[in-house]
C-alpha cells in the first residue's frame, strides 16, 4: 500500500487544493523535512494523488493549475491520472508532464482485457498485504447511478481489486441505494445492476467475498419493498439478487475492520507509530479499529448530504471508532448563522442534531476557519462542541496518530 493517497474525481476547487497544499507543507516541515532538500531516503514517504472523471480539469484550470505546481514542488508528490478520462474529455497536460516527468504519470497498467487501467493502479495502492495474503478493498456509494459517474467508478474499482486477488465489499448510502434496483435498462451507457452481478460472478469464479451492504434507513425513506424473513434476513421485491438491505450498523461494523475504503473522493492516510509525544485528540478506549475522518464540504438542507454525513459519524462512533467530523469549504454553513425551523416541522435542523450527538464517545467535530475566513462569516456561539481549528489543527488530524488508537491507517471520507 502507498504511504498516503487520495482518490479525487469530484471538480476540485482552488479552496480545496489550497487546504491540501498546506496540509502537505506541514506533513513534510515537521514529519520529514529531509524530503525538502531533495533527498530521498528510504523512509521518504510517498504520497500519490489519484486523479479521474472532473478532478482532471484542474490540471488544466490556470487557478488550480498554479497551486498543483506549489504542490508538485515537493518531490515525493506524484499525480497519477486515468489515461482514458483524459482522452475523453480532451485534456491536455503535455507542459506539466513535462515539467514533472517522474511525479505526473498520465500512463496506467494493463488490466485483465490487456487495456491500460487506472483502477488497476489504484487497486495495487490500496492492498495492504502483498498477494498472495488475502486482503479486502471496499467502495462506500452515496450518488445515484447514471446521474452520476462514481457508480461505474465504484464498479471498475472493485472488479481490479478482484483481479488483484482481493475480496470486495460495497456500501450503498443514501442515493447510491439505487444502484441496486432491479430492471435497470439503459439504452445509452453501462447498467450498473449488471456490472455489480458480474462483480459477484467475478469473485466467486476466483474464489473471493464479495458482498453489497445498502443502509435499510436510506432504502426505506426511498420507497424500496423489504419484508422480514423471520431469521433476521431483510428481503426486497425491487433489489437485484446480490444486493442485501442491512441496518445501518451492520455496514459500519464492516469499517472497523483494517481494509482500504474508498468513494468518490476519499483518502487512506497511514498512521505513524504510536508516540504520546505528537498524539493530537484520542479515542475513549484503546483501539485497532481505523480513526475516520469526515470532510463535510456542501451546503447543509439543499440535499441530504450534510445529515447524512454526520448520521454516518454517529454510527461509526458507537462502533467504537474514533471519529472526526469537519466542516470546511461550503460546509461551514451548517454551522454558522442561527438555523430555526417551525414548530413540528418535519425538516431537521442540523444544528440542533449536531448538539444531540456533540459529546457521545468518539465523535469530535471541528470548524476549518480558513473558510469561515474566506467567506467572511463566523461560527455559531452557541455550537460549543464544534471546536474551531486552522491549518495546523487540519495537518495534526490528518497525520498525527491519536491517542489509544493501533492502526495502520485512517480513512478520510469527504460529503
Amino acid at each position: 500500500m502507498n504511504a498516503h493517497f487520495f482518490l479525487l474525481s469530484s471538480p476540485v476547487p482552488v479552496e480545496r487544493l489550497s487546504w491540501i497544499e498546506e496540509c502537505l507543507k506541514f506533513f513534510f516541515v515537521q514529519l520529514y523535512p529531509e524530503t525538502l532538500m531533495h533527498r530521498k531516503t528510504a523512509e521518504s514517504p510517498l504520497f500519490s494523488f489519484f486523479l479521474t472523471g472532473d478532478a482532471l480539469y484542474s490540471l488544466e484550470d490556470p487557478e488550480t493549475l498554479q497551486v498543483w505546481n506549489i504542490i508538485l514542488s515537493f518531490t515525493s508528490v506524484r499525480i497519477i491520472c486515468d489515461r482514458q478520462e483524459l482522452d475523453l474529455r480532451g485534456i491536455g497536460i503535455g507542459p506539466l508532464r513535462m515539467k514533472y516527468p517522474d511525479q505526473v504519470i498520465d500512463t496506467n497498467r494493463s488490466g485483465s482485457d490487456g487495456k491500460s487501467s487506472f483502477w488497476k493502479d489504484l487497486a495495487k495502492a490500496a492492498r495492504q498485504s502483498k498477494p498472495p495474503l488475502p486482503g479486502t478493498a471496499g467502495w462506500f456509494q452515496t450518488a445515484s447511478p447514471y446521474m452520476h459517474r462514481s457508480a461505474w467508478h465504484g464498479i471498475s474499482f472493485l472488479s481490479a481489486a478482484l483481479e488483484e486477488q482481493l475480496s470486495v465489499e460495497l456500501y450503498a448510502y443514501l442515493d447510491g441505494i439505487h444502484i441496486g434496483h432491479s430492471g435497470q435498462r439503459p439504452t445509452d451507457t453501462e447498467s450498473i445492476s449488471e456490472g455489480l452481478i458480474g462483480l459477484s460472478e467475478q469473485a466467486t469464479a476466483a474464489g473471493l467475498d464479495c458482498h453489497t451492504l445498502a443502509c435499510g434507513r436510506c432504502a426505506t425513506s426511498r420507497g424500496y419493498s423489504t419484508w422480514d424473513d423471520g431469521q433476521g434476513s431483510v428481503i426486497s421485491t425491487c433489489t437485484i439478487k446480490p444486493f442485501k438491505i442491512r441496518d445501518l450498523n451492520q455496514m459500519i461494523d464492516r469499517f472497523t475492520h483494517s481494509h482500504t475504503i474508498l468513494s468518490s473522493d476519499a483518502g487512506a492516510l497511514q498512521l505513524r507509530k504510536q508516540s504520546a509525544a505528537i498524539s493530537y485528540d484520542r479515542a475513549e478506549n484503546i483501539s485497532k479499529k481505523p480513526p475516520v475522518t469526515i470532510l463535510i464540504t456542501k451546503h447543509p438542507y439543499s440535499t441530504e448530504i450534510v445529515f447524512g454525513a454526520v448520521s454516518l459519524a454517529v454510527a461509526c462512533a458507537h462502533a467504537g471508532i474514533l471519529t472526526r467530523v469537519i466542516f470546511l469549504e461550503n460546509g461551514i454553513y451548517a454551522v454558522t448563522g442561527n438555523h430555526l425551523t417551525l414548530p413540528g416541522s418535519a425538516v431537521y435542523n442540523i444544528q440542533d442534531v449536531i448538539n444531540t450527538v456533540a459529546g457521545k464517545e468518539n465523535l469530535h467535530f471541528f470548524a476549518f476557519t480558513p473558510s469561515f475566513q474566506v467567506r467572511g462569516i463566523t461560527k455559531t456561539k452557541s455550537l460549543n462542541a464544534v471546536l474551531d481549528i486552522g491549518y495546523p489543527g487540519l495537518g495534526k488530524i490528518f497525520f498525527y496518530p491519536p491517542g489509544n488508537v493501533h492502526a495502520d491507517q485512517q480513512r478520510v471520507l469527504v460529503f
